[in-house]
């Protein structure tokens, strides 16, 4: 159902049952699935590729040009998932050269004000909350977490199940299942309360304590930390995923908060 005063350029693909409000804009490369709302006031330019049961709210803008100076017209995208809610001035832009499109992932919420930027892979039930700012290249992965007002530097890796406190200023990769906290960015301890959520067994959560007390508390640098964990603590999903995210880091890693000796926040 599409109000009257809604602009559809002919050349856009929108599912038969998309429900569109008045004075909401919609460019011609657009494609639209099957369930979804978008609100009034919304622009979807070209490039964009929403999927199903979406919702877009009021003032939204999807598919703007990169806010780079070395875009050069190129094609690129920025595609959504099924099942995801974009809420009131968000922004998300469209790719670059460099990967070709910009992604959210499924199941996200994307809360009002929040910003994405060219080049960003957000992975599946991740939530920005309230003025989250991403520049460009940056990844969030699985489940992860981003509190409000929190601003995340470029080509930036954010681990799945990973919890950002609100107000961060993100410079250097977080590795999943922690806790971010503090000024500087600081490890606060392992997202337990996050992981029990999700259904992880209390055995995983205690091993992935194991872990990063090994990584943070242990007085050894990153080389001699990891390899400590792969000669002595049993090969596990957790243990592999959080070993290899940090061996593949560019920009490195947050360090332990020099405030008090505990691993907790």
């Amino acid at each position: 159902m599409t109000h009257p005063y809604t602009y559809i350029d002919p050349n856009a693909w929108i599912a038969p049952n998309v429900k569109i409000d008045p004075f909401t804009v919609i460019h011609g490369d657009v494609q639209i699935g099957e369930g979804t709302w978008i609100g009034s006031n919304v622009t979807i330019m070209d490039g964009t590729r929403i999927g199903k049961n979406c919702r877009v709210f009021p003032g939204a803008v999807l598919g703007a040009i990169p806010q780079d100076l070395k875009f050069n017209g190129e094609k690129t995208t920025v595609v959504i998932g099924d099942n995801t809610t974009i809420r009131e001035f968000v922004t998300i832009n469209r790719g670059t050269e460099d990967r070709g499109k910009t992604k959210v992932g499924n199941n996200c919420l994307i809360m009002a004000y929040s910003h994405i930027a060219h080049d960003c892979l957000i992975g599946n039930n991740c939530v920005l909350s309230n003025n989250a700012t991403l520049a460009g290249h940056v990844t969030v992965d699985d489940w992860a977490w981003i509190a409000g007002v929190s601003a995340v530097h470029q080509f930036v890796h954010i681990g799945q199940h990973a919890y950002i406190a609100g107000g961060s200023l993100v410079s250097k990769d977080v590795p999943p299942y922690i806790k971010a906290v503090r000024n500087p960015l600081s490890y606060g301890g392992v997202n337990s309360v996050g992981l029990k959520r999700r259904g992880f067994e209390l055995e995983s959560i205690n091993c992935i304590h194991d872990i990063y007390r090994i990584i943070f508390n242990k007085g050894l640098n990153t080389t001699q930390a990891l390899e400590f964990i792969d000669e002595e603590l049993p090969a596990s999903d957790e243990r592999d995923e959080i070993v290899t995210f940090i061996r593949e880091s560019v920009r490195g890693i947050i360090k332990r908060s020099t405030k008090g000796s505990g691993e907790e926040e």
